[in-house]
């Protein structure tokens, strides 16, 4: 979710003149791109970009995860080109390994790397250098361009564009902060001008089954000049894993190992929806939360977490950092994956599911596959 400071809401008059400079730089930025005057570097292989308009968390790595799950199935060799927020990288182009430390290559990385051991993850704020590197040692059949809507000196084939429920709001609820629709950095959380989307293929938008009623007429009048399909998705279970440096895969256990009090820790981008999918699984809220800032590493925490008396419930990428810490006490991640619900037309007929249409991209991108 992309919260706003609430001064960037009083302040919004003041801050409007640097918002349309930040937008029209965001414009200059795109019609170079088009131009071909920004030293892009197309790969030879489909690349497909996964990003969004605003900042925090819309859901990329859940839908990242989604996109390499189908792709193992299929049997294609994926390359996701990633910055790897917070990594201290020993050397650049960095590939991940589930042996690494997280401190070394960014959590999420690490997280995608140990659930897709068929895929190759490469460290570096260069995705191009990346992107040249596997070219010349082995090249992948696929890439996936890591929040990437506005890396845009790397060519891509599909925009995979992720926006936030609250942004597309019209009318927010009691305690909702205004819509920040076309709200652009400093006086919002919009990285770009709206008219950015046109360069989108499809929408995705994170939400409830229960919120997608109030959406729907919202993403019809929001988008109506950017006709894509939209698809919805949410955050599903699947269940609770043991943390530990030896951990398998495969070690997925159920609600009931962890039959009482519990404490809850995050360092994620919105700690809410991941404590409301742990309430949902485990019918039940935690003793207490922790929640910390997004890609938190924990190790100044590391005492006090080895002296809490109650088992802890954490998320994946937060599980990859913990396991580090031997802690003596039970620990477990929910393990959650994303479930596409619910799909909607803007301006075009016959839209169909997300699993239905992205078949459809990729026979027209891998048609050998």
């Amino acid at each position: 979710m992309a919260k706003r400071h609430p001064l960037q809401n009083i302040l919004f008059p003041l801050l409007l003149p640097l918002s349309l400079l930040y937008g029209l730089g965001g414009l200059c930025r795109r019609a170079l791109a088009k131009r071909g005057m920004t030293g892009c570097w197309k790969p030879p292989h489909p690349c497909v970009s996964i990003g969004n308009i605003s900042w925090g968390g819309t859901g990329k790595t859940p839908v990242t995860d989604w996109l390499l799950s189908h792709a193992g199935k299929r049997g294609l060799r994926v390359a996701v080109l990633t910055r790897g927020y917070g990594a201290r990288p020993s050397h650049l182009p960095l590939k991940v390994n589930s042996g690494m430390a997280a401190a070394e290559c960014g959590d999420e990385p690490l997280m995608l790397a140990m659930r897709h051991p068929e895929a190759v993850v490469m460290v570096d704020p260069d995705r191009n250098r990346a992107g040249r590197f596997l070219e010349k040692e082995s090249p992948p059949d696929m890439y996936l361009l890591d929040d990437g809507f506005q890396h845009l000196s790397t060519g891509r084939d599909l925009d995979l564009v992720l926006l936030d429920k609250d942004d597309v709001r019209f009318s927010p609820a009691p305690g909702r902060p205004p819509s920040n629709w076309n709200r652009i950095i400093p006086a919002g959380s919009w990285r770009e001008p709206v008219s950015a989307l046109q360069s989108a293929a499809a929408f995705l938008i994170k939400a409830e089954p229960a919120e997608w009623p109030e959406l729907v007429p919202a993403l019809k009048t929001r988008l109506e000049a950017f006709p894509r399909p939209v698809f919805a998705f949410c955050m599903e279970p699947a269940g609770l894993r043991p943390v530990g440096e030896h951990t398998a895969q495969s070690d997925i256990l159920g609600p009931s190992v962890v039959d009482g009090p519990y404490v809850f820790l995050c360092g994620i981008g919105d700690p809410s929806q991941a404590l409301h999918t742990t309430v949902s699984f485990l019918g039940r809220g935690p003793e207490k939360v922790l929640a910390f800032p997004d890609h938190h590493d924990f190790r100044k925490e590391a005492e006090k977490l080895r002296a809490l008396a109650l088992p802890i419930v954490c998320t994946g990428k937060d599980a990859v950092k913990l396991a580090a810490f031997s802690l003596p006490l039970p620990c477990f991640s929910l393990e959650v994956s994303a479930r596409f619900f619910a799909s909607l037309s803007v301006g075009e007929e016959n839209v169909s599911d997300f699993e239905t249409w992205w078949e459809e991209q990729l026979s027209r991108l891998c048609p050998h596959f």
